[in-house]
């Protein structure tokens, strides 16, 4: 390996930003006991901004070093498909139509599970919206989950340890619940082509082992928990029902919205128009939504944006270090690098290499699915649930050294799933 100097500035970079997302907490502090510059450090602390920022002193030092114009030709040589995408994705998956027609299906699927306790809708939500994102995508499924585990369980004043513990295994969960077709999980989506990886081959070497890793994360975390959910009275949905009903036709339009984000999820051009159109609808009938998510849903686009351009010059060590493991150690190694850049970036490049062995492309896939519920950056659609769900914790902070210990076990679980069976 022989870098070049902007490599090592990114690598520089990119070590501060991952530092910087593990220590957010202490700007939250700083941001409590400094009056004069209580926002500076606010914005410090909002984990969603770390990666965007340090992405603007990365192009900022790249055009002091060079030139202007070579700094936006790098720029613009990254591909933002993917920010664009959550961020549509998540505005239309959290609108009323959309969020409460899939509530009523999970509450009723959970009384069915257990009709007196919240037990059933807990263990529904956290197995059946994580593998429906193998079908509208991973992104789409957090947000719905997260909505849901929001509205249901973590505003009825549960505890902390409930709340850690259940976040890691929705993350753990939807990482790996993605893996039934080729399409829906952003590391399987980077390889499907490359390798000729279809929906069936999937099924077979992903999907089923996914679904026992889903089920039993569920069923640990609902009987880890079961006296905390049984004090908890079943919802009724009250609130929901002083609200004006929302028309078939306009549900139906809803989740044409959706699908037609998820079909054409490789054209920017397309989904963004079908975007601004849904934005149009939802001003015109405002009665039949809720606040959209949009400072939310650019947040999290403006993270993964700010990962594509850091990630983007790590490929000259990231790319040897894992050429050098043989389809053994791969998958250890992929889960444990995991944990410190996005999942997709590490398939993407082994997808790079030719002549790799049908064992180690397996292992490099499945050890990255695996680990993408260790921390926020493990995996594309984890910034989308933190950013719905940090204003149920303490100071509105999630801490990513919690997270990282809550997200062992589940993790342990995927890993010895798609390592044993």
């Amino acid at each position: 390996m022989n870098p070049n100097a902007t490599e090592l500035i990114a690598l520089t970079l990119f070590v501060i930003a991952v530092t910087h997302t593990f220590s957010t907490k202490y700007f939250e502090h700083r941001a409590r006991l400094s009056a004069d510059h209580q926002g500076f450090w606010h914005l410090l602390g909002e984990v969603e901004v770390v990666f965007g920022l340090w992405a603007f002193v990365l192009f900022a030092l790249l055009a002091l070093a060079g030139d202007l114009s070579s700094a936006i030709a790098y720029i613009d040589s990254r591909n933002f498909t993917e920010p664009l995408f959550v961020f549509a994705i998540m505005a239309v998956a959290a609108t009323r139509p959309i969020l409460e027609s899939t509530s009523a299906i999970i509450l009723r699927i959970g009384k069915a599970l257990s009709a007196t306790t919240m037990l059933g809708t807990y263990a529904a939500t956290l197995c059946l919206i994580p593998l429906l994102g193998s079908f509208i995508t991973e992104p789409a499924a957090m947000t719905l989950a997260a909505i849901i585990i929001g509205q249901q369980f973590f505003a009825r004043g549960v505890s902390l340890r409930f709340k850690y513990a259940t976040l890691a295994v929705l993350f753990v969960n939807v990482s790996v619940g993605g893996t039934l077709t080729n399409f829906a999980a952003p590391p399987v989506l980077m390889v499907s082509s490359t390798w000729g990886w279809d929906t069936l081959f999937m099924l077979q070497h992903f999907g089923w082992k996914a679904m026992v890793v889903v089920c039993v994360n569920t069923l640990g975390a609902a009987w880890l928990f079961r006296r905390e959910l049984k004090r908890l009275p079943p919802e009724e949905g009250a609130s929901a029902a002083a609200r004006p009903a929302i028309p078939l036709p306009m549900v139906l339009l809803h989740l044409g919205f959706l699908g037609g984000i998820v079909a054409f999820a490789h054209h920017p051009p397309i989904f963004l128009g079908i975007l601004l159109f849904f934005l149009g609808v939802a001003h015109a009938y405002p009665r039949y939504q809720q606040r959209l998510i949009l400072k939310e849903a650019l947040l999290v686009g403006f993270f993964l944006g700010g990962l594509v351009v850091l990630g983007g010059l790590q490929e000259w060590w990231l790319k040897p270090l894992l050429m050098r493991l043989d389809s053994n150690s791969v998958f250890v190694g992929a889960l444990g690098l995991t944990a410190f850049t996005d999942n997709a970036a590490l398939t993407y490049l082994g997808s790079l290499v030719d002549g790799l062995s049908s064992d180690f492309q397996y292992a490099l896939v499945a050890g990255a699915v695996a680990g993408g519920g260790l921390t926020i950056i493990a995996n594309a659609p984890n910034p989308a649930g933190i950013s719905i769900l940090r204003r149920h914790f303490d100071k509105q902070s999630i801490s990513p050294s919690r997270l990282f210990v809550a997200a062992l076990a589940p993790t342990w679980v995927a890993g010895m799933a798609f390592w044993w069976l």
